[in-house]
C-alpha cells in the first residue's frame, strides 16, 4: 500500500511517500504556503494522484503528554478540510498520525550529515514527514502482523 504522509506546518508542508510495499518512507518535496489553502489542498491531492497513493498520513503535533494544544488541533481540523478535498477528487482517505518529535529527529538526523542551517531548512519538513511516515508505517505492519 502506497501513502502519502504530510507535515503541516504554517510555512511549508513536508511530504513524504512509501514505497508500493508500504515498506518505506522517502522524502519527496516541500509544499510552501501561500496563504491559499484550496490551492495548497490542490497541489497536495495532484501529488496523491501522480503517486498513486491509497491513503493520505497527515502528522499530528500532539503535547508530549498526548493533549492536543492549539497547533494540533488546527492540523487535525486542516487535516478534515483535506479530506474532503481527496474525497472529493479522488476517493482517497485521511487519516492521522502523532507525529511529535518527529522535526527533532528531522533536525537532529540532518545536522548528523553535516548540513549547515540553510540547508537543513529546506529539507527539514520533507524528512520530518518521512520520519512520520515510517512510524505510521511501521506501526501498521506490527498491527497487522
Amino acid at each position: 500500500m502506497r501513502a502519502l504522509g504530510l507535515d503541516l506546518g504554517s510555512k511549508r508542508i513536508g511530504v513524504a511517500v512509501s514505497d508500493s510495499d508500504g515498506r518505506i518512507a522517502t522524502p519527496i518535496e516541500v509544499v510552501h504556503r501561500t496563504g491559499d489553502r484550496q490551492g495548497e489542498h490542490s497541489a497536495l491531492a495532484d501529488l496523491a494522484e501522480e503517486w498513486e497513493v491509497e491513503v493520505v498520513v497527515v502528522g499530528i503535533p500532539y503535547s508530549l503528554d498526548g493533549t492536543t494544544g492549539p497547533m494540533a488541533q488546527a492540523m487535525a481540523a486542516e487535516a478534515v478540510e483535506l479530506a474532503r478535498v481527496l474525497g472529493a477528487r479522488s476517493g482517497v482517505p485521511v487519516e492521522t498520525y502523532d507525529e511529535r518529535l518527529t522535526t527533532v529527529t528531522a533536525e537532529r538526523s540532518l545536522r548528523e550529515q553535516d548540513l549547515r542551517a540553510p540547508e537543513r531548512r529546506k529539507v527539514v519538513d520533507m524528512v520530518a514527514a518521512a520520519v512520520m511516515l515510517q512510524a505510521w508505517l511501521d506501526a501498521r505492519r506490527e498491527a497487522n502482523g
